[in-house]
């Protein structure tokens, strides 16, 4: 069995992983290994969106804003997370995109962790 504690630093660990800390993409027997849930730490400059609008998704999202100012676009609304500690939560089917109007950290939860799951790399507008 593999170690029962892992201690580390978000910043420093989800580097390597475009910001993704625990999943299914961690080692096998690693505490951070993970096919139930992902979570990722995600540190945004002001201006970076998205490449493109995921779709066919079938994992359900939380996406909690740490810092900053940023928007989760859905196909019926957009969503403007403005103060610390505002999140919104979507289902599986949802699509969505993203933009960072100012410098931004977010913590977003997704769940089931499913092998084969790759975003774009973001691009600066």
């Amino acid at each position: 069995m593999g170690e029962t504690v892992y201690v580390g630093n978000a910043g420093v660990d989800g580097a390597a992983n475009a910001g993704w800390l625990l999943g299914h993409f961690a080692p096998p027997g690693e505490i951070r290994h993970s096919t139930d849930v992902e979570v990722k730490w995600g540190v945004h400059p002001p201006g970076q969106a998205r490449s493109r609008w995921a779709t066919g998704e079938v994992r359900t999202t939380l996406l909690v804003l740490v810092e900053g100012c940023f928007r989760v676009e859905l196909p019926d609304r957009t969503v403007r997370l403005a103060a610390p500690g505002d999140y919104v939560v979507w289902a599986r089917g949802v699509d969505h995109s993203w933009f960072a109007e100012r410098a931004s950290v977010v913590l977003t939860v997704r769940w089931p962790s499913l092998p084969g799951y790759r975003a774009d790399p973001p691009v600066l507008r």
